[in-house]
């Protein structure tokens, strides 16, 4: 097959400095390190996308992306508001909400949490009736003044299916002949669910009618309204747009309830990526003193060659050839490596018996080949600008110089 000289020679150099001492010994080492840096680039950030993945899953897909409130405490129209907000192309879903803070009682503990008026025939395809663990979301519609809350949360107050827990009110209050008291109902548990996050613990849901009448509201007890988009991220888009057509509503973006947490996993995520290319950088950089080293042994070949007339650019590219031999194999083998643990990782813990995530829960991993392809052309620049210099002082060598001393 035919080569370039430069290439072929480069070739050669790379496979003739195998076991050759200290030089050897660097060259080797630069390898693992480059095969280490990508493979631990490669299983972190694919395991930090999925964490990122399953949190945009899990938040998002209960957090209401946009909130449409009104000025007053009753939104009357809100079947014809929900129609044409539902016309609009980037808007999936639209329910009716209310939201509370109380406080959530049984016979043995209490405990603060958020109520969440809704109406179970528009919540389908929320994530909670997805992640029901005993009865049914649709059970509040059957039965009056019911309640469904969070396996964590059932826990703590040592409660199950059937059982009575007490909300009250501690921000509405009632006239009574013993003075100012809470409002305050009795509710039936009629289904517990289990989302595996914080939700699980501070939120409970009622029928929408049930909080109306908890609040001493009239109506269905409508105030707000949920909307789901096909992209999260189009949120102010969509915002921007429903503000000129209903000036007299508020809209409300995840991004100001969530945003900070989603940024802050996004910092997180770049300090992850710094941290391990400069792992990578590192190894990288070790094959400057690799080939340093073999520049200087073959100071006798290389001015050999430049009196056959070989120029500079030529030798040049023999050493660029030789350390991005070494950088190529690095990556292959790092990105094989990367891709094997990254793949069988639960199955790696399993067997050590590590559970990071509680039990029962293995860890969400994204293996993304966009994120592979930017691993593999960053380890190969990283190399490719590692063997400048010593291309460079190679092609300084003066052969008179050199070959009147041998």
């Amino acid at each position: 097959m035919f080569q370039p000289v430069s290439v072929y020679i480069g070739l050669k150099y790379s496979r003739s400095s195998q076991g050759k001492g200290f030089v050897s010994f660097i060259t080797f080492f630069s390898i693992i390190g480059i095969v280490l840096g990508v493979a631990s680039l490669i299983t972190v950030v694919s395991v930090m996308d999925g964490l990122e993945r399953e949190q945009k899953r899990r938040v998002l897909g209960l957090v209401p992306h946009i909130l449409v409130s009104a000025q007053q405490t009753h939104i009357n129209n809100w079947r014809d508001l929900q129609r044409d907000i539902l016309a609009l192309p980037d808007v999936t879903q639209v329910t009716p909400f209310q939201e509370s803070e109380a406080l959530i009682q049984s016979k043995t503990a209490l405990q603060g949490v958020l109520v969440h008026g809704i109406m179970p025939e528009f919540e389908q395809h929320n994530i909670i009736n997805m992640a029901m663990e005993y009865g049914q979301l649709s059970h509040l519609d059957t039965q009056p003044f019911s309640l469904v809350l969070g396996q964590a949360l059932a826990r703590k107050l040592n409660v199950s299916l059937g059982d009575v827990v007490r909300l009250t009110l501690p921000n509405k209050t009632l006239f009574t002949p013993m003075g100012r008291v809470p409002v305050h109902r009795t509710f039936t548990i009629v289904g517990i669910f289990n989302v595996g996050s914080q939700v699980d613990e501070a939120m409970v849901f009622i029928e929408i009618k049930d909080g109306a009448k908890l609040h001493r509201n009239k109506g269905d007890g409508v105030n707000q309204l949920r909307l789901y988009l096909d992209d999260a991220f189009n949120a102010q888009q969509v915002i921007s747009q429903l503000s000129a057509k209903y000036p007299n509503f508020q809209f409300v973006s995840w991004q100001e309830s969530q945003g900070a947490l989603f940024a802050a996993v996004s910092m997180e995520k770049n300090m992850m990526w710094l941290m391990l290319s400069l792992i990578v950088a590192v190894a990288a950089f070790n094959i400057v003193s690799a080939l340093v080293m073999v520049v200087i042994d073959k100071q006798g070949e290389i001015s050999i060659l430049q009196t056959l007339g070989l120029d500079r650019s030529g030798i040049v590219k023999i050493f660029i050839t030789q350390g991005l031999t070494n950088g190529i194999l690095g990556v292959i083998l790092g990105v094989t490596l990367g891709v094997v643990i990254t793949l069988n990782l639960n199955a790696i813990f399993g067997l050590l018996g590590v559970n990071l995530l509680g039990a029962g829960q293995q860890l969400p991993i994204a293996l993304d080949p966009v994120n592979i392809l930017v691993i593999v052309v960053s380890a190969l620049a990283m190399s490719f600008v590692a063997t400048l210099y010593p291309a460079y002082r190679a092609a300084q060598t003066q052969p008179a110089e050199v070959l009147r001393n041998e």
